[in-house]
């Protein structure tokens, strides 16, 4: 079957310019892969066919003999038939070091720099549910690195500077060939940062950064709840030889409250309420989360698990100036340890009970008789 013209397999006239060409070539090796295509032969095939193209195309001698020739120009061992022929050592680095970078979601120069950022650190801190309703600041101490101040964190004594790395030449990244590919790889030697250490920081020992106990002041915001994480940029540890530092992220306990019970922004907690207080109606004054005190009426003949509702008097949202609700459920109390008045007065109270006092127990009561009866 005839060869495709090579311009049609990367999709570009003849008047291409270099990056045009690579960008061509780039999106079709991204797109045809074998990595991201395993088993499909058609696939192989076109990634083949656009990386001989492009290695024709992106070697000015070679496309000055097609523009010419054509494909003449390279048929009895003219080179660029097939994988990778085509390719100039530079030409290939540039294509499959954008090529893996894209995979692994960033470059040689962005992973160089990422090597070389702080590490992130954890730190629990327990608060009451008081200062999470009225959030507050507060000082906080930790073991960390920090920038040495004598190297000023290079590594190198006062007066000298890092070397460029003898092994990778100071590019962060060495090469090795495996198969038709040559795969480039973080340097062992100086870890991807491109240099060496030879007159090390009698400081630090050549690390640029050094042990530390570091206090800072934070601010717990209103609102707050159990197992929120706040994240403090830059408050980790320090970054090698220029990088980032790493972040600090608080992770926030709130503590269970003897009183209230919370979820979300609203609180709970139950009221307790006697037999008469609950039959005849009564105020009640219960206490809120902000220290203060609500009044609530109870009807007569409140049930027990009653629950009511005080608009706006719950938890804070985070950032916003609005508040949940408190809900407040009656618990009412049957009388223990009677004395003999208290016995005689309920017995005379039960005598004179009707069906009217206590529908909720005629109605069962009228079930149960229905289902015996049937």
């Amino acid at each position: 079957m005839a060869k495709r013209d090579y311009y049609d397999v990367l999709g570009v006239n003849k008047n291409a310019t270099p990056d045009e060409l690579k960008s061509a070539y780039r999106k079709l090796a991204v797109k045809f892969h074998p990595d991201k295509n395993p088993g499909d032969k058609t696939a192989e095939d076109k990634f083949k066919e656009a990386s001989e193209a492009y290695g024709i195309l992106s070697d000015k001698s070679k496309k000055e003999n097609y523009d010419n020739f054509g494909h003449a120009a390279f048929e009895n061992g003219g080179g660029g038939r097939g994988g990778f022929g085509g390719f100039s050592g530079a030409d290939f680095s540039d294509i499959f070091e954008d090529f893996f970078g894209d995979f692994g979601g960033r470059s040689r120069r962005s992973s160089r720099k990422a090597n070389n950022r702080g590490s992130d650190l954890r730190y629990d801190l327990s608060i009451s549910l008081e200062e999470a309703y009225m959030g507050k600041k507060q000082n906080i101490q930790f073991s960390t690195t920090e920038k040495c101040n004598t190297c000023k964190g290079n590594g190198s004594k006062p007066g000298y500077s890092p070397d460029r790395c003898t092994y990778c030449g100071g590019n962060g990244r060495v090469r090795s060939n495996q198969g038709f590919f040559t795969v480039q790889q973080t340097c062992p030697q100086c870890a991807g940062s491109g240099e060496e250490i030879t007159n090390p920081c009698n400081e630090c020992n050549g690390q640029g950064n050094k042990q530390s106990s570091k206090k800072i002041s934070v601010t717990i915001p209103k609102g707050v709840d159990d197992g929120t994480r706040i994240r403090l940029a830059g408050k980790g540890e320090a970054g090698t030889r220029g990088g980032a530092s790493g972040d600090l992220y608080l992770f926030v306990n709130v503590e269970s409250h003897q009183v209230f019970k919370r979820s979300d922004v609203n609180l709970f907690f139950e009221f307790p309420v006697s037999l008469a207080d609950a039959a005849l109606g009564t105020i009640i004054e219960i206490p809120t989360i902000d220290g203060g005190k609500a009044k609530i009426k109870i009807p007569e003949g409140t049930q027990n698990g009653k629950q009511f509702r005080l608009k706006g008097k719950g938890m804070p949202f985070m950032r916003r100036g609005d508040f949940g609700d408190l809900y407040v459920q009656v618990k009412t109390e049957v009388p223990v340890f009677l004395n003999k008045e208290q016995k005689e007065l309920l017995e005379k109270f039960r005598k004179i009970e009707n069906d009217r006092s206590n529908p909720s127990i005629k109605k069962f009561f009228q079930k149960a008789k229905d289902f015996w009866k049937n």
